[in-house]
């Protein structure tokens, strides 16, 4: 909703427009800026090198053809209006000319249509933006919250408007949603028409400073991210502003941002980052304003461009930023303020961690099982060229907990990786060696369809003892590659919920202006699976709160498809293959009547029927009748599960204490200014005792410790090679 391609425009430089005619009477009248923006040669230069590389380097080998070319003007068109705000069905037509047409301009690095399309939605959203910066406070005092009408949630799936007097009443309908929104957040009836004003001449302001590169990077953007979500053009000073990120040399938040409509969303929080650390910022929150210090004002932000709010969050270290933020957009009116002392990421900080968790088996003996959790494929290469002997790495700290554990007597282990995007390959592949004796852990094939394999190759001392993996939706990337590889070669019993499918491979190439990061190669498992889009599939699945049409790879456009190549001989330890279906009747029987786990699968069921919602009531009434009644649900099934427990039943969700669940509830997204993963947010324990490990983590404990009594003795366990699993 709002002014969404404020947001979509990732880089802000310098440079000014002419001022255009705005509106005659309540409908607009499109007149072309006196001073047009125009392509510079060194975009016509960049435009050809960006196709000759997609189309050399890329893994998908796709043309750009004349297919190719209509989803490229279909794309940057919604790009430009994803909410069908700004163009008519009359622009649409006039664009479609070049639908067949971009490819042949692309190929000779020619940029007018993409120029000429861009002027045209510039010249609209000037003129709405003085609309409604002059006529606000009158729309406000003629609106009637009693009239029963609707707004979509979602406006991309609306048709282009036939005329400009629909596209008015779009805007009547966004603004009073704005003001609802505003008045059932307690925000006084006087101080809402000043704050709108305030939002829209903002956002007038920011586009006098659009320039050519602004366009170019959305027009390239829209052709690469057709060969698949992970190829992306960065603009010079978007590069500049990855490079930082991946090297995390800058003081924060330790959070990844992304661009949601006209929010700023929260893709994902850095491990031991500061808002990672204090605890209330969670992934898919949006944020609608920011403020300085313990009282500075909050700073409206929607509608603003991601960098600007990127570098209203940055700041000197140990300063505080506060960010003001919604859960989403069904819940506009839910607002939090959220304070968090800007720090510095540290390598040691998200190191592996030890615990240890006693549970009973099948038998009803107590078990001793150690948990592991990894936060992160780590490791401080710096110090590794540098010739450190003690180095910083995800396997050398593991290797290190598991001695430690085992001189505590631990019978199993249970390796924690949800939330883990990543990091590491190298890593990964060293940290499957810890537990199997030698062979291969991943297989990467090509554009050119050659296949190499990564893994351990030579025979050494590894840990032979019971264990189960630990996935959620944000395991990805290289805890995709270690689950799957345990999976594969039989060593561990894989638990939890389908993870994000993130099996590709990006390099960075340079441009004679920019850079393009573009996917070159794919990851297969050694059973010949890829883990792109598919993931890796738990043994024993887990509910999940995670909407897998909002999170993960499936959930976004043009991702690549999930395929096999052939197997690779490989061990079969096989150690739990027999087991699962008792293990799974076993899981079933004692989840059945876990009042937590009773817990999850309600939340579950009232998400699926929040998220099946499409539009929104502008009724006052009806909307706070929407509102008290997902709030009486949630309570209802808040209080199921403390009468359960034994626990004091709420009158309210105001006296809960924080979500046990809410770290499960709330998933990322690819961001813009980081990598392509997920990266870890730590489960809150499911108990209110925040000592006391959560419900996922001992049912994976009582998993293993089954499998323990189940399990023949080590001597007496079927061993095979095999080609596939």
């Amino acid at each position: 909703m709002y002014v969404t391609a404020l947001s979509t425009i990732a880089c802000l430089l310098a440079g000014r427009l002419g001022r255009l005619l705005t509106f005659c009477g309540a409908s607009l009248l499109f007149v072309f800026p006196a001073y047009s923006l125009e392509p510079t040669p060194a975009q016509g230069e960049t435009l050809e090198e960006l196709v000759d590389a997609l189309e050399d380097r890329h893994y998908a080998k796709r043309v750009y053809d004349d297919s190719l070319s209509r989803a490229h003007l279909n794309e940057y068109i919604d790009s430009l209006d994803p909410q069908r705000m700004f163009f008519t069905s009359a622009d649409i037509e006039k664009f479609d000319a070049y639908g067949e047409a971009l490819d042949d301009y692309g190929r000779e690095g020619e940029l007018s249509p993409a120029f000429e399309i861009f002027n045209v939605y510039e010249a609209r959203l000037r003129s709405r933006l003085t609309q409604v910066v002059e006529q606000v406070g009158d729309w406000v005092a003629g609106y009637d919250f009693e009239r029963e009408e609707f707004i979509e949630v979602d406006g991309s799936e609306l048709p282009w408007a036939d005329k400009p007097s629909d596209l008015d009443d779009r805007w009547r309908k966004r603004v009073k949603n704005q003001v609802l929104s505003l008045k059932l957040a307690d925000k006084p009836d006087d101080e809402i028409v000043p704050m709108l004003e305030r939002r829209y001449t903002s956002q007038l302001n920011r586009l006098d400073q659009y320039n050519a590169q602004d366009v170019f990077q959305v027009y390239a953007n829209a052709l690469t991210e057709l060969f698949d979500p992970h190829t992306s053009y960065f603009s010079p000073r978007r590069a500049e502003n990855f490079d930082i990120n991946m090297s995390l040399s800058f003081d924060g938040i330790g959070a990844v941002l992304q661009v949601d409509d006209e929010f700023t969303k929260i893709a994902r929080l850095v491990p031991a980052g500061p808002a990672e650390k204090q605890g209330d910022l969670q992934p898919s929150q949006l944020i609608v304003g920011v403020g300085q210090g313990n009282s500075g004002p909050i700073t409206d932000v929607v509608g603003w461009r991601l960098d600007e709010v990127v570098d209203l969050i940055r700041g000197p270290r140990d300063t505080i930023v506060r960010l003001e933020v919604i859960p989403d957009k069904m819940k506009t009116d839910q607002r939090q303020v959220i304070a968090i002392r800007r720090n510095q990421v540290k390598l040691e900080e998200q190191s592996a961690q030890s615990d240890i968790i006693e549970v009973p088996d099948v038998n009803g003996d107590v078990r001793k099982i150690g948990v592991i959790d990894i936060p992160a494929f780590y490791i401080d290469f710096a110090a590794l060229r540098r010739g450190d002997d003690d180095y910083k790495s995800t396997t050398r700290d593991v290797r290190r907990l598991i001695g430690e554990l085992e001189a505590d007597g631990v019978e199993g282990l249970v390796i924690d990786l949800r939330n883990n995007g990543g990091g590491s390959l190298q890593e990964a592949n060293e940290l499957t060696g810890l537990f199997i004796e030698y062979g291969p852990t991943v297989q990467i094939r090509s554009a050119e369809r050659r296949v190499w394999r990564d893994g351990k190759r030579r025979r050494s001392a590894y840990y032979d003892g019971p264990v189960a993996v630990l996935i959620n939706r944000l395991s990805a990337s290289a805890s995709e590659i270690f689950a799957g590889a345990l999976q594969d070669y039989g060593r561990a019993i894989v638990v939890g919920d389908r993870t994000f499918g993130k099996g590709t491979v990006q390099t960075m190439m340079a441009l004679p202006e920019g850079q393009l990061k573009v996917t070159e190669s794919k990851f297969y498992r050694v059973s010949g699976d890829s883990t792109q889009h598919r993931g890796v599939v738990p043994d024993i699945s887990y509910p999940s709160l995670f909407d897998p049409e909002q999170i993960g790879e499936s959930s976004l456009d043009n991702a690549l498809d999930w395929d096999q190549i052939s197997p690779v001989r490989h061990r079969e330890y096989n150690f739990y293959g027999q087991l699962l279906p008792t293990l799974q009747q076993r899981h079933e029987e004692r989840v059945s009547d876990d009042p937590d786990f009773i817990f999850l699968t309600d939340q579950v069921a009232m998400a699926a029927e929040t998220r099946s919602l499409t539009q929104l009531p502008l009724s006052e009434q009806s909307r706070v009748e929407l509102r008290e009644a997902q709030e009486a649900k949630a309570l209802a099934i808040e209080n199921k599960r403390r009468k359960a427990k034994g626990l004091e039943l709420l009158t309210s969700l105001s006296d809960a204490p924080a979500d046990p669940l809410a770290d499960e509830e709330m998933g990322g997204t690819e961001g813009e200014t980081g990598g392509d993963d997920a990266l870890s947010v730590h489960s809150d324990p499911i108990e209110d005792d925040s000592d006391t490990p959560d419900v996922l983590l001992i049912e994976t404990g009582r998993i293993l410790a089954d499998a323990m009594a189940l399990s023949a003795p080590a001597s007496e366990r079927p061993e095979q090679q095999t080609a596939a699993r």
